[in-house]
């Protein structure tokens, strides 16, 4: 039998992420990397280097997000690891699968003070699924397939790996020769259980005022076509959060937005899938007191419910949501004209009534003719100039808040915020990753003023790549999510203002990218159209009002 050919830790790290279908690497250089940096170029792994470990780690989850595959970032030892560890607690609470691979200080030197010496693994465990360092040069391959399995299993994020100067740069076989990528499964969620599904369908099967809520767990399980057919079937109204936005099309008939209120609150049955009852569903509160909810996710939650459910049903998505629409058959009789199928035709019609006053309120934000603009008079300009397979990536607070309003989504994977974590900076990784998957569609940055403080540096790293985002900026010159509530409270702010009409378009400039100011309405349509044309990075640097506030219902505990 032939011995299997040895290589260095780094070359045997790059064969087992191209062996699990790998084909980008962000980083920021660093010695510690290099190995790691030598296995990929040999493997034909793209090396994409950034100038903030926060951006390669943020790119990771970018790219996570937009191709529901795993991303993979390597940070170098020490600070490298900490810059990082944001963009990890992000892909934590969105459940992003990926792979942080970091550099450490030699282990046969650990505990003398070596340049960046630290044990990452204490502090970034409690943000991932699994860490560890890798003992010896020999166990590094079995060591990435088990985090990247771990990372992709329901319910999928974020995992952690370092390896010692030494090991890294060390020979060892190559063992994992010719293993499947088979192995480690982009879902290993569980049949779902039949007497989960029949004590749902039960209750689904006499709703008269059913809703779903769908949310990010949707986008991981790929249930987007089950949904859509559950829905039309029994004809149920849809709302949805976070990355489920597009796996519903914002023109479906039974797409809502604007009513969500009034629906959750007045559901006798609400079907919440992929979603955690956490604050943005009130902790439950949002739903009526007599709302029986089901529960359904591709695996049980880590947290316990705050509200008792009526149903519970954990496993595969397509599998589960398609044996609820056999079970629960549509509403109306042999004639399609019975009680159940006439209440849901009314409360069909409720919902739309409140939709539509809702969506006529907006009209006259959308025609505001101030200068600085009105969000919503952005909104209404930029709209129409997105294509439908558009991906658009939120990086902000009251921008971003009106966006998430006003911007409609029609495919899954096309609306990018930092979700739940709420970290700003993440704009920029995300763009980079979203245009490198898929270099042929528009991917819109909306980046607020005060978020571009963040990562504004790594507008030079989609120059440098030729990474050509069209950002458009909400600059009002305060941190508007905080200054408007402060004055609230008190009659005052402090730490809430920035420098006003500062000229970030001709920082971005100065970068090598394409930079335009916009003043007055009626001006974005041609920056937009000059942006695309340059084929460059672009910042449109929109003046908009700070004396408008988003007008939000706050629960920050």
């Amino acid at each position: 039998m032939e011995a299997a050919e040895e290589f260095h830790g780094g070359r045997l790290i790059a064969k087992r992420l191209r062996a699990h279908g790998v084909s980008k690497l962000f980083t920021l250089s660093g010695g510690h990397l290099f190995s790691i940096y030598d296995g990929c170029r040999a493997e034909g792994i793209a090396i994409v280097d950034v100038r903030h470990e926060q951006t390669a780690a943020f790119a990771a989850e970018g790219w996570a997000k937009v191709t529901r595959e795993l991303g993979v970032c390597a940070v170098t030892a020490g600070p490298g690891v900490t810059n990082a560890m944001s963009a990890l607690g992000s892909a934590q609470q969105n459940n992003s699968p990926m792979l942080v691979l970091g550099g450490r200080a030699p282990a046969w030197r650990w505990g003398q003070g070596s340049l960046q010496e630290i044990d990452h693994v204490p502090f970034v465990r409690p943000l991932v699924k699994f860490a560890a360092t890798a003992d010896s040069a020999a166990e590094i391959q079995e060591l990435v397939d088990e985090a990247i399995a771990v990372a992709l299993t329901p319910h999928s994020g974020p995992v952690f790996l370092d390896f010692p100067l030494d090991h890294v740069f060390s020979p060892a076989a190559d063992s994992e020769a010719g293993a499947e990528r088979a192995q480690v499964a982009a879902s290993r969620a569980r049949p779902p259980e039949e007497r989960q599904i029949e004590r749902a369908a039960v209750l689904l099967r006499e709703a008269e005022r059913p809703v779903i809520m769908a949310g990010t767990g949707l986008y991981w399980g790929r249930g987007e076509g089950a949904l859509r057919e559950l829905a039309q079937e029994l004809q149920i109204p849809v709302f949805v959060n976070g990355l489920a936005r597009g796996c519903f099309p914002a023109d479906h008939e039974l797409y809502f937005s604007r009513a969500r209120s009034a629906a959750l609150k007045g559901a006798d049955v609400a079907l919440v899938i992929g979603v955690p009852l956490d604050f943005r569903l009130g902790f439950g509160g949002v739903f009526g007191e007599d709302t029986s909810v089901i529960f359904i996710d591709a695996a049980e939650p880590e947290r316990e419910q705050p509200r008792k459910l009526a149903a519970e049903v954990y496993g595969a998505l397509p599998a589960a949501l398609d044996a609820l629409r056999v079970a629960a058959p549509a509403p109306g009789g042999e004639d399609g004209e019975d009680s159940i199928g006439r209440a849901r035709a009314e409360w069909l019609a409720s919902l739309r009534s409140v939709e539509a006053e809702a969506r006529e309120g907006e009209r006259e934000g959308a025609g505001d003719e101030r200068a600085p603009l009105h969000p919503a008079r952005l909104y209404a300009e930029l709209a129409p100039l997105l294509d439908r397979d558009a991906i658009i990536i939120g990086d902000g607070g009251d921008f971003v808040s009106f966006a998430g309003r006003l911007v409609d989504s029609f495919e899954p994977g096309c609306w990018l915020d930092p979700g739940p974590f709420g970290c700003l900076g993440s704009g920029p990784g995300y763009a980079l990753a979203a245009k490198l998957a898929h270099p042929e569609r528009q991917v819109v940055l909306l980046q607020g003023d005060g978020a571009f403080g963040f990562a504004g540096m790594d507008w030079d790293t989609l120059v440098r790549h030729n990474v050509a985002v069209i950002g458009v900026m909400g600059n009002n010159g305060i941190w508007a999510l905080e200054k408007h509530p402060m004055e609230f409270l008190y009659g005052y702010s402090v730490a809430a203002d920035l420098q006003p009409e500062l000229r970030y378009d001709e920082i971005v400039a100065t970068l090598g990218g394409h930079g335009e100011l916009v003043r007055a309405p009626g001006e974005l349509r041609g920056a937009f159209e000059r942006a695309l044309a340059s084929g460059k990075p672009a910042l449109i640097n929109v003046l908009t009002d700070p004396a408008v506030a988003y007008p939000r219902r706050s629960n920050l505990a």
